[in-house]
């Protein structure tokens, strides 16, 4: 069988599978690459910044396509009524809570605006709650910043019970219960510029511009799919030839093979009893043909 797969026809039949192979192969990877593309959120448009009265109100719900805008707030911190968002890293994609456990605090500081009201805005991200950069700057500011939606209650996994003046989410509903009496806008401000000029700053919060979301172009998946069915395709027709092959060189390896010589019984072939024989077999018939004693 090794002779045969061996053949210069079947060494062709060979090469051209492993071609096929990679060739299919990749281009049905080249097209799941699309798909998986497809799907991924596009960067939107991202508008020059605007003034965050316009897109935040106190008492109703944050507007989805206010996500992400760049904004400018200007207004005085209120220092006595800081937050320290425990459980953070200087990322805001990064998940809170237990999966950020003991990474550093956001500092979450109301900023009061010119009409009385409240928007939170995380200054930055500190290690420590004794950090000399969690120092609020004093005076009138300008932030520049990037407007988020509050976060879901359920959104991380708490660790447990917080010190007084820690939170786990920046949630609206919750910070109305923590700063009573104040009038609060809807969302918050993730500042992208450092605010008030001071020294030591807190290191900035990485937050990213808007995006738009795709859906899947499930087209290319079943290209892909097409791909690696041909792939298969082609292994179970190399698989018919090749078999074909060995069978047609068996049956030909049987047809040329000699016949063996004939058996030879007692007297079998020639149609001739040795004369020997002849004789023993006339001398026995003749003695019983003898007749006994009465």
């Amino acid at each position: 069988m090794l002779r045969t797969l061996f053949l210069p026809r079947l060494l062709v039949l060979h090469l051209l599978l492993i071609g096929v192979l990679v060739s299919f192969t990749l281009l049905g990877r080249w097209q799941l690459g699309v798909f998986e593309e497809s799907g991924r959120p596009q960067a939107a448009a991202d508008p020059a910044p605007v003034d965050v009265t316009t897109l935040t109100s106190v008492g109703t719900g944050f507007r989805v396509e206010a996500l992400r805008r760049q904004v400018t707030a200007s207004g005085t911190f209120d220092a006595d009524r800081q937050l320290l968002v425990a459980d953070r890293t200087a990322d805001a994609e990064r998940p809170g809570g237990r999966a950020s456990q003991g990474h550093g605090y956001w500092l979450l500081t109301p900023l009061r605006l010119a009409d009385g009201t409240l928007i939170p805005v995380v200054r930055g991200w500190v290690a420590s709650p004794g950090d000399p950069a969690a120092a609020v700057p004093e005076g009138h500011v300008t932030v520049t910043g990037r407007l988020m939606g509050p976060e879901p209650s359920d959104r991380i996994q708490r660790t447990g019970a917080l010190p007084r003046g820690q939170v786990a989410t920046v949630t609206t509903a919750e910070l109305i219960n923590v700063w009573p009496g104040e009038r609060i806008r809807t969302g918050y401000v993730i500042a992208t510029r450092q605010v008030g000029g001071g020294t030591p700053e807190p290191r900035l919060v990485a937050v990213a511009p808007p995006t738009a979301e795709r859906s899947f172009n499930w087209r290319n998946l079943a290209y892909a799919l097409q791909w690696w069915i041909f792939a298969g395709f082609a292994v179970y027709m190399w698989y018919r030839l090749v078999r074909e092959a060995v069978q047609e060189r068996r049956k030909r390896t049987a047809q040329e093979a000699p016949d063996g010589p004939p058996d030879e019984g007692a007297g079998g072939g020639s149609g001739q009893a040795d004369p020997a024989n002849r004789a023993v077999a006339g001398t026995a018939t003749a003695a019983d043909r003898r007749p006994g004693p009465r």
